[in-house]
């Protein structure tokens, strides 16, 4: 099959998205397997059966290919919790972060993910667009709480959610401190509190 049938450039469905989704598999399985310095667009063809000058045709190399990796995982589906409370609601969210990069089958893809991309510009700026959509999704846990009068009018409800995550992702990449259950509580606990205590309204900034 040549280049220019397995890739039209005039629909995103189809063959594209197919080959996207394959390309996106390859990668994580790779990144995974051998990190960020392993990663070659060699490997990522053979295992994901998409020739090589198609990949750097499109993404231009490996840090193209982390990059788009990141892209589809913002794309993926994140149903959110809805307890009927802020603090349930962020402490489901942690939990989550936490069950997820300590499980030892899930976790090491994540991972390796982020610290692929941290390798490069392109992998850094595709990480930030990955957790502001992100927090901008789950910021509704917060818009929920205000319309039930639990928190300020004003509540900035993505930084709500970025309190509550960034202290499990500072153990997980930054100090490399142990991580259990409940840090992640805590910190949700801690992010509830703050913003029904108006920290996170503009008259706090």
């Amino acid at each position: 099959m040549s280049e220019e049938s397995r890739i039209p450039s005039t629909r995103p469905g189809g063959r594209s998205a197919r080959v996207r989704a394959e390309v996106v598999t390859a990668t994580l399985a790779e990144v995974t397997e051998k990190g960020y310095d392993g990663l070659t667009v060699d490997a990522v063809a053979t295992r994901s059966g998409v020739h090589k000058a198609t990949l750097y045709r499109r993404w231009g190399g490996v840090d193209g290919l982390v990059a788009e990796a990141l892209t589809a995982s913002a794309d993926q589906p994140w149903p959110l919790p809805d307890t009927g409370d802020l603090a349930g609601d962020l402490r489901l969210i942690t939990h989550e972060a936490f069950a997820v990069f300590t499980d030892p089958d899930l976790g090491p893809t994540p991972t390796a993910l982020i610290a692929a991309a941290q390798r490069s510009d392109t992998g850094a700026a595709a990480l930030r667009a990955f957790f502001t959509a992100r927090h901008r999704q789950a910021a509704a846990v917060a818009e929920r709480a205000i319309e039930r009068g639990e928190l300020p009018a004003g509540t900035d409800g993505a930084e709500v959610v970025r309190a509550a995550t960034a202290p499990l992702y500072y153990r997980l990449f930054v100090s490399g401190e142990p991580l259990d259950a409940r840090t992640a509580e805590r910190a949700a606990d801690a992010a509830a509190l703050a913003a029904r205590a108006g920290l996170f309204t503009p008259e706090a900034d």
